[in-house]
């Protein structure tokens, strides 16, 4: 980090927070209302869309892989797989960009200070991700999803692939904004407190890119491969389509065999450029309220419930030693303690706490699933597995669940900074903004996420028990369809000459 970053944040943190009557917020209830339901809001808009994204990402993938494996042997099925699943990244893809504007829109709103304080660093981050990611998703979609019988197969490949590096360039501009938010660096700031960008390689590539980026990628991969597992699952079960099912079903267990394993290890990385970076929010996730003596290392907490006012946790079940050999692979490691921060840099423990096991026990299944799928797949009993296909179908929306924790753990654990060391959340908020504001919005918000996206989350869930119906598509037209210059042009000669009989 350049010097210049350091000393310019020195008077910004020293100044109590103020809003725009230069009343601190700690005396101004609305001001702390406006602050605390502006966070609520703005995680349950980020919840919410969270998920989609990640179920687009995957989905995208997954159908270039089907399209390409069609291409490449002509079989019938892996076409079927790929209109079946199309019709559901089609759905995921339009919700994921409607949730993601409302987002956008807070900024303004909600969090003026931070787009004042920060935005000549996330606007253009932002900006890169519509120009090299939108735009490129937003161009290939339109043949991706209705050209099929106007453009060759070849090209349609193309179009599907495009439209899936799309969605990782579009990931590649998002994480980069976000982890620059919890590691920063190659900036200055005036004596005003405002961001101003000394080196972009070192912002785009800040310390915890390289782990934040390949885990979230990982976890949208693995989200949507539990989501195929549990629709082939259900279908094999129920006995429809289990020409279709069981392709999905080995698919999933395949890269699931492949994927979540790599996931712990990149999770174990990614853990330990936290503890670096970050190692508050690291106590938080385990509870680590004081430094144990010498020797003894830390314990790895299995349960527990934080008491923030007393310092300490009650009902804790804990393993000697195998807190600092999971977190510093050392049996006497340490790392430091909440404590040994005010009480005011400290961020919420019980969240933090409960989603990181939440997390890494839904993880742990995951990892159990797969590898009795693929020894039962590779006993060739894995059809015949009705318990192991439950199994599937119960953990469909397991990566849903551990993709939503883990952000509320990197979240949460980052307060009380929005700018991890330089800019607190209670400066980041809009000025003016009062509780009951925010409150109308919110309850807005909920009423029109319930209503819009109720019906289309129904309507998915519709589709997704139907399942992928095997169907003989009519022969296309010589030279792709015709596009009709006038009414009548568009009906065939043999229903004009019909209808002149008639």
């Amino acid at each position: 980090m350049p010097a210049s970053g350091i000393m310019g944040r020195t008077n910004v943190l020293s100044r109590p927070c103020r809003g725009a009557s230069g009343v601190p917020m700690a005396g101004r209830p609305d001001r702390m209302d406006a602050l605390l339901l502006s966070r609520i809001q703005f995680g349950f808009v980020i919840s919410f869309h969270i998920i989609f994204p990640a179920l687009s990402i995957g989905l995208a993938n997954w159908l270039m892989f089907l399209e390409w494996r069609w291409l490449r042997t002509g079989e019938t099925r892996w076409r079927h797989l790929y209109d079946f699943w199309l019709k559901v990244f089609a759905i995921s893809f339009g919700m994921g960009v409607v949730s993601g504007i409302v987002m956008s829109f807070q900024f303004g709103t909600n969090w003026a200070q931070l787009t004042e304080h920060a935005g000549n660093i996330l606007g253009p981050l932002l900006s890169y991700e519509v120009l090299t990611a939108f735009f490129l998703e937003a161009g290939f979609l339109g043949v991706m999803l209705f050209g099929r019988e106007r453009v060759s197969p070849t090209v349609h490949f193309l179009c599907t692939c495009m439209v899936a590096l799309g969605t990782l360039i579009s990931t590649f501009w998002i994480i980069s904004a976000v982890s620059w938010m919890h590691t920063p660096q190659g900036f200055t700031r005036d004596a005003a407190g405002v961001f101003h960008p000394a080196d972009w390689l070192a912002i785009i590539f800040n310390p915890s890119f390289f782990y934040r980026l390949p885990h979230m990628v990982l976890a949208a991969f693995i989200t949507t491969c539990f989501v195929i597992g549990g629709v082939g699952a259900w279908h094999l079960r129920r006995g429809s389509h289990p020409e279709l099912a069981l392709p999905m079903l080995k698919l999933a267990v395949a890269f699931g065999a492949i994927a979540v394993p790599v996931q712990i290890l990149v999770g174990d990385q990614h853990g330990l450029n936290t503890l670096e970076h970050q190692p508050i929010k690291v106590a938080a996730m385990e509870a680590h309220w004081r430094a144990d003596p010498p020797g003894e290392g830390v314990p790895l907490v299995l349960f527990g419930i934080p008491d923030a006012r007393a310092e300490r946790n009650d009902y804790e079940i804990a393993i000697p030693h195998l807190g600092s050999l999971i977190l510093t692979h050392s049996l006497d490691g340490e790392i430091q303690p909440l404590t040994s921060v005010p009480a005011g840099d400290r961020p919420p423990v019980a969240p933090p706490f409960f989603a990181f096991r939440i997390m890494v026990g839904l993880g742990l299944l995951m990892l159990a699933l797969v590898a009795l799928s693929a020894w039962a797949w590779w006993r060739g009993r894995l059809e015949q597995a009705v318990w192991l296909q439950r199994g599937w179908q119960l953990m469909s929306p397991s990566g849903f669940i551990a993709l939503l924790t883990g952000w509320y753990v990197t979240e949460i654990g980052r307060q009380p900074w929005v700018v991890y060391g330089q800019l607190r959340t209670a400066e980041a908020v809009s000025p003016n903004l009062t509780g009951g504001q925010v409150l109308a919005s919110l309850a807005g918000y909920g009423a029109v996420y319930a209503t819009i996206f109720g019906a289309g989350m129904w309507y998915l869930w519709r589709l997704l028990k139907k399942g992928p119906t095997p169907h003989d598509r009519p022969p296309s037209p010589k030279g792709g369809l015709k596009t009709p210059a006038r009414p009548l042009s568009a009906a065939g000669e043999a229903d004009i000459a019909e209808g002149g009989a008639a």
